[in-house]
């Protein structure tokens, strides 16, 4: 899934105009967080993927990881009393990828789990969040209106907001095949 690979021209017009300045990967060095928020199959997870191989290729350290696992990984650290070892080896990457956020919503102490963890790295290092759900429907994921305003809030400080909604590029493909 290198950016590359990207037929540019299907990605939705938010993703065509900001993709040139993603690709410099400056915000890695600004630790500005990127948010690719958008409806299935416009390419989030593609431009996330691409842009964490191209870091990659040049000596950053990556992350990609699924919300539902990231949290996976926080509760049983949180049980095993080993949290704080996992936020260290967190803090460590130059970006992380969190795929798939809003698909999976989360109990109070999921939720406070995440926004700890996440809220580790903002202003200090760069994160990428793939969503298919907009911010002013977060809340239903986490549960709490306080904790929700103060996630978006610094998620989204000095963050490139990229908005990936359009035609899902598998329904266009089905379709093609139907034709033929």
């Amino acid at each position: 899934m290198y950016l590359t690979s990207l037929e540019r021209e299907q990605l939705p017009a938010g993703a065509q105009e900001k993709l040139p300045l993603l690709e410099r990967l400056d915000f890695i060095e600004s630790a500005r967080n990127v948010i690719l928020s958008g409806n299935p199959g416009t390419g989030k997870t593609h431009i996330a993927i691409g842009l964490g191989l191209k870091a990659c290729l040049q000596g950053y350290k990556v992350l990609f990881t699924t919300v539902h696992k990231l949290l996976t990984q926080l509760r049983e650290s949180h049980s095993q009393r080993t949290l704080r070892q996992l936020e260290l080896k967190f803090e460590k990457y130059d970006m992380v990828i969190c795929d798939e956020f809003g698909y999976v919503s989360f109990d109070k102490n999921g939720a406070e789990l995440l926004f700890n963890h996440l809220s580790l790295r903002a202003g200090r290092k760069a994160t990428i969040i793939t969503t298919n759900l907009g911010f002013d429907r977060w809340e239903e994921i986490f549960g709490d209106p306080v904790l929700t305003a103060a996630l978006v809030d610094r998620l989204t400080h000095k963050a490139h907001l990229v908005n990936m909604s359009g035609e899902s590029y598998r329904i266009k493909e089905t379709k093609k095949m139907m034709e033929k």
